[in-house]
């Protein structure tokens, strides 16, 4: 499959909005970590940039010889956008509406945005196929 910037977007907000909030809940309940809103402003920030990488990463893919995109450098680009994100929230210390307290615990930071994506990376390597079986033939637009 070769996404499109659409189904990019749509993709994400797909994943994030569904499985993202519930592997976060239990982190912004207090299950795993202290009880903080935090967690869903970080999914949301997530998505928010993410959306902007997205049109990075849709410019690269043109310029491969076969303008795919492999599960390899969706490795990469995840890791890359959870240390840009701590790095704006830890190494610039900004406030981001949605993230109330900075500096972010880097520790439970990796945790949880490693949890997050991960599961949205096997369920966009797997679900997806299953449920949207026409999803990887139209860019991967589901709508």
């Amino acid at each position: 499959m070769t996404p499109t910037l659409f189904g990019r977007w749509q993709t994400r907000i797909l994943l994030l909005s569904t499985i993202g909030v519930f592997v976060t809940l239990p982190f912004s309940l207090g299950i795993i970590a202290e009880p903080s809103g935090n967690y869903l402003g970080i999914l949301i920030w997530i998505a928010i940039l993410g959306l902007g990488w997205d049109v990075l990463y849709d410019r690269i893919q043109k310029f491969r010889w076969d303008r795919d995109w492999p599960a390899s450098f969706q490795l990469l680009a995840g890791i890359w956008e959870g240390l840009f994100l701590l790095f704006v929230l830890n190494g610039l210390e900004i406030a981001l509406p949605g993230v109330e307290s900075i500096p972010i615990e880097v520790g439970i930071f990796i945790f949880h945005y490693s949890l997050v994506w991960l599961t949205v990376f096997i369920a966009s390597q797997s679900l997806m196929r299953v449920f949207f079986p026409r999803w990887r033939f139209r860019g991967g637009k589901w709508l």
